[in-house]
Formats: C-alpha cells, sequence, structure tokens
C-alpha cells in the first residue's frame, strides 16, 4: 500500500457550482481548488452529499473529479466519493474513482447488520484502492458499532479511515481512536461545530465546506499550542455554523451564496430538489456572509503584515 499523503489539518467538501443555465461550472470547482490549497488545506473530497452529488450524472462526476485531480496535480489528497443508493452502484463508482487516479475513495454504506455490512465493505476493499473511508454517517443516533470498525481495521488492509457524522460525535471519536490505538485516521464531518473538542480528543482531520482560510488558522492556531487563540477564532464563527448547520439543504444554500460573493463561483445556483432558502434565509445569511469575510480579511492581512 502506498504511503498517504498528509492527511492531517483540513480536507474540504467541495459544493459542485453550477451555470446559470445548470451546467457543470469546472472554471469556478478549479478557481475553489486552487483558493483552497493556498489557504492551506490537505485534500479535497468530491462528489459527496454537499456536492449535490445525487442530482449529478455519472459523467458529471467524473468530470469534477478530473478536474479537481488535474488542478490540485498531487499536491494535496484527493478523495473520491464513490457512494451510492445500491451495492452494486457502489462497487461501480469506486472502480471508477480507482480508475480516475484518486488517491483515496469514501463510501456510505448503510448498515443493516454486521454481517451484510462486512461483506460489502470487502467487495469494496477487494477493488485495491490505495485506502478506503468509511463514512460513519448517522445524524438521529450513534451510527456503526465501534468493535465492528475496531475488526474492520484490522482485518481490513485499505480501511484506513473514518469519518464520522453521528450524534453525539465526541464520545464517539475517543472509543474509535482508542480501538484502534490511534492508528486509524478519523475525520470529523458534519460534527464540525465540535472542532475544539474534537482537536482536544486527537482527531486528525475536518471536512467542512468553505471558509478555507478561517479553518485553517484555526487548526494551525492550535497545533502551534495556542489553544485559546484558536477557540476564541472557532467561537467568532459559531452563529454562522449555527446558521448553517441546521440542514444538509441550508449549508449547500450558505456555502454556495458565500462562495459567490467571494468571487469564487459564478452564481450561486443550486439543483432542484432542494429545501427553499427563502427572503428571511437571505437576509441573515448576507449578515453572517459579511462576517465572514471580514475575518477572512482580517486573517490574510495578518498573513501579509507577518510575511
Amino acid at each position: 500500500m502506498k504511503k498517504l499523503l498528509d492527511m492531517h489539518g483540513i480536507i474540504t467538501v467541495l459544493n459542485t457550482p453550477f451555470t446559470q443555465n445548470g451546467a457543470v461550472d469546472l472554471d469556478s470547482l478549479c478557481r475553489n481548488v486552487r483558493t483552497a490549497v493556498s489557504a492551506g488545506v490537505n485534500g479535497f473530497l468530491v462528489p459527496a452529499m454537499a456536492s449535490e452529488v445525487d442530482k449529478l450524472t455519472e459523467n458529471e462526476r467524473k468530470q469534477i473529479v478530473e478536474s479537481v485531480l488535474n488542478e490540485t496535480k498531487g499536491q494535496v489528497t484527493v478523495i473520491g466519493g464513490a457512494s451510492a443508493s445500491t451495492a452494486d452502484l457502489r462497487i461501480r463508482n469506486t472502480q471508477i474513482m480507482i480508475d480516475l487516479g484518486c488517491q483515496g475513495v469514501l463510501v456510505s454504506i448503510p448498515y443493516e447488520n454486521e454481517y451484510q455490512y462486512e461483506l460489502q465493505v470487502h467487495r469494496i476493499a477487494d477493488l485495491r484502492p490505495n485506502f478506503l473511508m468509511l463514512q460513519d454517517w448517522d445524524l438521529h443516533g450513534y451510527g456503526l458499532p465501534v468493535p465492528l470498525i475496531q475488526k474492520l481495521f484490522y482485518e481490513v488492509e485499505p480501511f484506513r479511515c473514518l469519518k464520522i457524522e453521528v450524534v453525539p460525535a465526541g464520545f464517539k471519536y475517543s472509543q474509535v481512536l482508542a480501538a484502534t490505538e490511534g492508528k486509524l485516521h478519523v475525520s470529523g464531518g458534519w460534527a464540525v461545530m465540535q472542532m475544539i473538542e474534537a482537536l482536544d480528543r486527537g482527531v486528525h482531520a475536518f471536512m467542512p465546506t468553505g471558509m478555507h482560510e478561517i479553518y485553517t488558522r484555526i487548526y494551525s492556531l492550535y497545533k502551534s499550542g495556542k489553544r485559546e487563540l484558536s477557540q476564541k477564532l472557532f467561537y467568532r464563527l459559531l452563529p454562522v455554523l449555527a446558521f448553517s448547520n441546521q440542514h444538509l439543504d441550508i449549508s449547500i444554500h450558505f456555502f454556495k451564496r458565500l462562495l459567490f460573493q467571494q468571487g469564487i463561483y459564478s452564481t450561486p445556483m443550486v439543483r432542484e430538489p432542494i429545501m427553499d432558502f427563502d427572503g428571511y434565509h437571505h437576509k441573515i445569511a448576507d449578515k453572517l456572509i459579511l462576517k465572514v469575510k471580514e475575518l477572512t480579511d482580517s486573517i490574510l492581512s495578518s498573513k501579509d503584515d507577518s510575511g
């Protein structure tokens, strides 16, 4: 198995940008990738739920991943999202991501029972991705049993990463890390609102959407021993997270609007079906976006001053 690139820190989940006529906007996507890499992110996950992946054609998925791989040129890790509604489609998507050259593959497998789950993990692992990241996704419960995660880690060679998105996430971070002797790479996804707690618990990486400069600064401050400054900066972000993390659809609307107002995406377009984002949402979002832009500008100016 190849050695993993550095996957500590921020791994951005990319929103899919669309043009006014509804086509995938690859130019905007690459602009977002360049902005994120410049900010210090260590990887990308694409396409995933925040990418509106279920509304993309197979060809669009391929185009998006190819564009990200071509833009990054191996500088950072690109994890190809292979999740799908059926086991056969997950196998097909995994093979596509491997063939495209992704350094790793993420798959979300619905959990029915241990036998069913293990069987599907082994089928995917038999395709020999460089590494397999499983998505432990359960917004209403505790997700995958920890003993099953432990068993799979020690028995399935490609399984080296886990993205935890459960309720509550904090306690599970610690349980999984303890069960795998800290050797399983653990990422926090939707539960990024617990970022400081997660850092305290030893989580390796975080998978937010957007706000690249802010997240990388929070992480770098913490890792340089400036926990209080890191926490202070994170607390300034909480009003944004409280609004955007109400629902996945609200998050997609908000961050695409942010990326548009930052001049990174050419439109804030989303694809239907999706939850409405009405006039009240627009007003709240625009005030929060102004705060994000001010905070980002202050971080960039401090870098200039120190440089």
